[in-house]
């Protein structure tokens, strides 16, 4: 199968390129720079330059190829509001292109919130709170089955990690740790992420462009849910440092997400397409110290 993946040289994409390569697929990778072009290559894949702003070569790469895995968005979350914006745009452009075809899209978002329990994969997306606009991004990939497109969406927690790489959102706590000296969490730090490893979520997109029925909706969650204060402490252990609570505007934009209790679960997609995260936990990966500097 050609595949026409965004987000091909970032830390996911990267791992899902590489497991569509080992399975037999061609991949093309939208790549925005020659940075990313280098990567994409070096990855084995075919490059094409472009953004997720270019809906013009995204529809035509859609059109060109025989499924497509929407990963891209912009990690400047002080821009949040225009990074969602460009995702939104470029889902229609590429949902546009592939109608009627009967070809696979596969769409990375987030796992919802359910409150006072961990989000299944019958829960619906969120379109109110902090990530809104992603959630009606998730629905319009999903309403595609309507128009003739095999779409799916693969939901991603939290942290999406790899030791030594990437952490996701715990990725930023680091960061902040190693710039203010203290290891900080919000509130009482109660509050639960789920998290993956990045070599068990690459599997499932490749699983979910082979198989999902059209409409699908599968979580890539391994950890259902690690006490931010757990993940505060296990870093300020690891890097000598004091932990202690914060208020959620030091936290930035993200402030209001992080005060949010997020626990999800994978127990469905376990059983509907016979995936099972095997790989180390979020805790145990940060842990080991092997921190990015």
């Amino acid at each position: 199968m050609r595949v026409f993946v965004t987000g091909a040289s970032g830390g996911i994409g990267s791992a899902v390129v590489t497991e569509l390569h080992r399975a037999g697929h061609q991949v093309v990778g939208l790549a925005r720079s020659e940075q990313a072009a280098a990567t994409v290559t070096a990855l084995g894949a075919e490059p094409l330059s472009g953004s997720v702003t270019d809906l013009d070569v995204l529809a035509a790469a859609a059109t060109d190829a025989d499924g497509v895995i929407y990963l891209a968005f912009s990690h400047d979350f002080s821009q949040f509001g225009d990074a969602a914006g460009d995702e939104a745009r470029a889902v229609t452009a590429i949902g546009e292109a592939l109608a009627g075809t009967g070809k696979p899209l596969v769409l990375a978002n987030g796992t919802p919130v359910a409150p006072g329990r961990p989000s299944t994969e019958d829960d619906p997306f969120n379109t109110e709170g902090p990530m809104a606009a992603r959630g009606r991004t998730g629905q319009a990939a999903v309403d595609l089955a309507t128009r003739g497109v095999r779409s799916s969406v693969v939901r991603l927690p939290r942290s999406v990690h790899d030791a030594g790489g990437r952490y996701g959102f715990a990725g930023l706590l680091i960061q902040a740790a190693q710039r203010s000296g203290v290891s900080a969490y919000l509130g009482n730090g109660e509050q639960r992420w789920p998290a993956v490893h990045r070599d068990d979520a690459a599997p499932l997109f490749r699983i979910a462009l082979e198989q999902a029925p059209a409409g699908s909706v599968l979580h890539a969650v391994g950890d259902e849910g690690d006490p931010m204060r757990a993940i505060a402490e296990a870093i300020g252990r690891r890097l000598g440092l004091p932990v202690e609570s914060a208020p959620a505007e030091s936290f930035g934009p993200l402030g209001a997400l992080f005060a949010i209790d997020q626990p999800s679960t994978s127990t469905l997609t376990q059983q509907r397409f016979d995936w099972k995260p095997n790989h180390p936990s979020l805790l145990d990966e940060l842990a080991s110290g092997a921190y990015p500097q």
